[in-house]
């Protein structure tokens, strides 16, 4: 190609006002569309039919964009029908990781937007603010609020530690956070979020019960049947920040199967924020395995290999059960609506007691060793080590 007179093509952002909403990190990119469709049909002409356009629109399109990217994304060989270059293939893939990678702040900003134009419209939409783990049916709670009960929910995607850690803080009125169903002590989760939930001052809410397991292409789905299978695999693992709740759990699972994170290749050394972002490594082949939901991993047609029984709690402190937003969010939680929705989410079902709030000591095990006098032992001490998860079988 020859050289270059102006800049390079460089990204700018913008938003508008729409009756047809958006959902995950999906964004009007139309260079996108046509790739995916030309990739998907074979040909210019039949990416034009997919697309509702005219065969001249959609070559002269690309045409533009290969001269503002100064690379070229179509083979054009006489005879044949066009395909992706290379450029174009792996342009896809990272753009898609990208939008992936950056899914929860998207929906985040989404929905800030869109809150500022429901309280222009009605000052009695409520607006409750939630720090929370990743988690795929939250979206769509925040869809369902806003159509349902007027409230308008202010996601901030943290791990499950920094969104307790937020909590205590005041920077938000409840928390999402989720743990294993617990047979035991359990002591890794013991002492990452003991220490941040006081029983009499922190109440929990019942919101979901997920399966968190194994995502990984389906040639490799013979390779790893249980955890202990991941250590000395060739197959490449891309993990969860540390902080968040899936990592403590793989963290907890390889000690329960007596594995270090060396035993198991790239387990400290590729990240991913979100379970998207995670399932988008392993589908692109940066990686071959992760953890994740079995909806994401159907997102992106993975095979899924069940661990591990969650449930998705949300926190709050006791003086803010009665908070207006709260309030609605417990009734929201509690009907056969938002039952229904966790119901199309595969792996996905409603909470033992949704809405209902929650004692600690009654949902976690951490506070029921006591002395012979009825009092916590001293130094906060959690009784025996029990690893115990409930598994899937």
């Amino acid at each position: 190609m020859s050289q270059r007179t102006t800049p390079p093509a460089s990204v700018r952002l913008g938003y508008a006002f729409s009756s047809q909403g958006q959902r995950g990190a999906d964004l009007d990119q139309p260079l996108f569309a046509v790739l995916e469709a030309v990739r998907d049909g074979g040909s210019i002409r039949r990416a034009a039919t997919t697309l509702g356009r005219s065969y001249r629109h959609v070559w002269g399109a690309l045409r533009a964009w290969e001269k503002e990217l100064d690379q070229p994304l179509i083979v054009w060989a006489q005879g044949e029908s066009a395909r992706l270059t290379d450029f174009a293939h792996r342009l896809l893939w990272a753009e898609l990781r990208a939008r992936k990678r950056l899914q929860p702040h998207i929906e985040a900003l989404r929905a800030n937007l869109e809150h500022v134009v429901a309280e222009a419209r009605d000052e009695r939409v409520q607006l409750l603010t939630v720090c929370a783990s990743h988690d795929l049916a939250l979206p769509r709670l925040r869809e369902h609020a806003a159509q349902q009960a007027d409230l308008s929910l202010e996601l901030r995607i943290q791990g499950s530690i920094d969104s307790l850690r937020s909590l205590n803080a005041g920077r938000c009125l409840v928390a999402g956070f989720h743990v294993p169903a617990l047979q035991g002590a359990a002591p890794l989760f013991a002492k990452a979020l003991k220490p941040l939930l006081r029983p009499g001052l922190h109440k929990l809410i019942g919101c979901s019960r997920r399966t968190q397991g194994l995502m990984m292409r389906k040639e490799h789905a013979g390779a790893v049947r249980t955890v202990a299978d991941l250590a000395g695999s060739s197959l490449r693992f891309v993990n969860r920040q540390v902080g968040s709740g899936t990592r403590l759990l793989m963290d907890h699972l390889l000690q329960a199967h007596g594995l270090k994170p060396r035993d198991v290749p790239g387990y400290d050394n590729a990240i991913e924020e979100s379970h998207v972002a995670v399932a988008t490594c392993v589908a692109s082949g940066i990686a071959d395995i992760g953890p994740g939901v079995e909806a994401a991993a159907l997102e992106f047609g993975l095979h899924f290999l069940p661990l591990v029984a969650e449930d998705y709690f949300v926190a709050c402190l006791k003086p803010n059960l009665a908070h207006p937003a709260v309030v609605r969010l417990r009734e929201l939680l509690a009907g056969d609506a938002w039952a229904q929705v966790l119901e199309a989410l595969p792996g996905y079902a409603g909470a033992r007691a949704p809405g209902a709030v929650l004692s600690l000591t009654a949902e976690l095990p951490w506070w029921r060793f006591t002395t012979a006098k009825g009092r916590p032992p001293a130094g906060g001490a959690e009784g025996p080590a029990d690893p115990t998860l409930q598994t899937i079988s």
